[in-house]
């Protein structure tokens, strides 16, 4: 039996109200995304790290050290898509990641699984926000530089529209995903006229490193060190289960649109990763900001297709802002919601938005981003939080398996708990690999995390709130369990 300090509490102990009234309060708009919009948000999530940051790993692992990296995070995020999948079809609630974990690994699984993906999910939005500051200025568009200006007119205009509706939401960012897309492809098959494959591998040998060529000319440690930049092809696809009280059927919508999603995004990180590298040059990519557009300008040709990418970049960047900022504000309503985070944060308008989960984790952006400037850094600490929820929902999926093997499961994950296996030991390999690209970064992860633990511990484990739908959800398990003897 769970521990009495663990125990989820009713909203009217603490003066909510009833436990339908608070819940009344907080509701999302049902059946506002099918599978089409679902693999559009997917999408979106990703699309800006096909454009740029990506390269960077080139510095760490040369093409054959990033491309390894890229083929095992591929792979990693493959095999967790389809246990989140499942996941997802057996407790659809815009809980996402924290919900799995919190009926898997109990109250503080769901906890720090939440916490991780809030990181990351605030975290993001405040560094693209940068990267488009920095597009808006090399395309001198409307004479802005950049700076808080635009970094404010990015989180006004965008929570704006999310302030709207949901539905209206997911249509702007599905257009403008599709606006991205288009571009990689043609980008590709601009970038492919020009491809050498003796650019690939021109990065310098160091002759030091342990089982150097030039194909590795970092080593076999290059390879470990770029995981985090192979990551960026595919960083934020596992979001789209926080969409799941918004959808319509979730548990066959979800699996569907996951999958597809996923399946486009490797097509593009292969054809992205190859056209690129392969028409500007590996030791020229490397430290390229916009390395698209670069690859195209190497030899003097494409000068007109690179003007289109470079504003496609821009369509990408604030695709991947955007539904960031729909994921951060579902996961902060469903912990607060929970109890989990201060309550209020979880109410909803007239138009079913989280209202202050949108604007609490926006502001907190635009104030990171003010302050800071450094993009890279503050992608670092999301990256360092991701790998944490990857480990932890990948975990959840093995322990639901095996714990609660007659569990209803409308999907099923192929290959079972070794699919989810791979995917664990992969996240956790990832996330001693942030330690050897940004130790400062890592290190500003843990002190949030140690923050938000104490809260947890001290405070608001003690107030849970039995009728959230997640806790509910695990509240029937313990229960069966119980009945059962297990």
């Amino acid at each position: 039996m769970a521990d009495r300090t663990d125990s989820p509490s009713a909203p009217s102990a603490t003066g909510d109200g009833g436990a339908e009234d608070y819940l009344e309060k907080r509701t999302l708009r049902r059946g506002s995304a099918g599978p089409l919009l679902l693999t559009g948000l997917g999408v979106a999530y990703v699309v800006s790290g096909d454009f740029s940051g990506w390269n960077y790993g080139l510095a760490h692992g040369g093409f054959g050290g990033l491309a390894v990296a890229a083929v095992l995070m591929g792979l990693m995020y493959t095999c967790m898509v389809f246990a989140l999948a499942e996941l997802a079809a057996i407790l659809p609630t815009a809980g996402g990641g924290y919900g799995f974990a919190r009926r898997a690994l109990g109250p503080w699984g769901g906890f720090l699984t939440g916490t991780a993906i809030l990181i990351e999910y605030v975290l993001a939005p405040a560094a693209i926000s940068l990267f488009i500051g920095d597009y808006v200025e090399s395309l001198h568009l409307f004479g802005l530089t950049s700076g808080w200006p635009v970094y404010l007119a990015c989180f006004v205009v965008f929570i704006g529209i999310h302030l709207w509706g949901v539905g209206e939401a997911l249509r702007f960012s599905f257009v403008v995903t599709g606006i991205a897309v288009a571009a990689l492809i043609v980008f590709a098959a601009g970038a492919f006229t020009d491809f050498d494959a003796g650019r690939l591998d021109d990065i310098p040998v160091d002759p030091d490193a342990f089982g150097a060529s030039s194909w590795l000319p970092f080593g076999l440690l290059g390879i470990w060190a770029a995981f985090p930049f192979g990551m960026w092809f595919f960083l934020g696809v596992e979001g789209v289960p926080l969409a799941a009280e918004e959808t319509r059927d979730p548990a066959r919508t979800l699996p569907r649109a996951m999958a597809t999603s996923m399946g486009i995004l490797l097509l593009l990180a292969l054809l992205t990763f190859l056209a690129t590298t392969g028409a500007g040059g590996a030791e020229a990519m490397k430290d390229a900001g916009n390395p698209l557009v670069a690859a195209l300008e190497g030899d003097g040709h494409g000068r007109v297709l690179a003007r289109v990418v470079n504003y496609a970049g821009l369509a990408g960047l604030v695709a991947s802002f955007f539904s960031l900022i729909y994921a951060g504000s579902r996961q902060l309503f469903a912990l607060s919601r929970a109890g989990y985070l201060p309550r209020f944060l979880s109410l909803t308008s007239r138009r079913k938005a989280p209202w202050l989960g949108l604007l609490v984790p926006g502001a907190l952006g635009f104030a990171l981003a003010a302050a800071s400037g450094d993009g890279a850094r503050m992608l670092n600490v999301a990256v360092f939080g991701a790998t944490i929820s990857y480990a932890l929902m990948s975990l959840s999926h093995i322990v639901l398996r095996r714990r609660e093997p007659r569990l209803a499961r409308p999907y099923r994950t192929p290959g079972g708990t070794a699919t989810s296996a791979v995917a664990f030991v992969l996240a956790c390999s990832a996330l001693v690999a942030t330690f050897l690209v940004d130790v400062t970064a890592a290190f500003i992860a843990l002190g949030v995390y140690a923050v938000a633990a104490a809260y947890f511990a001290l405070y608001s484990r003690h107030r849970l709130v039995a009728g959230a739908p997640e806790e509910e959800f695990a509240a029937l398990a313990a229960a069966e369990a119980e009945l059962t003897g297990e």
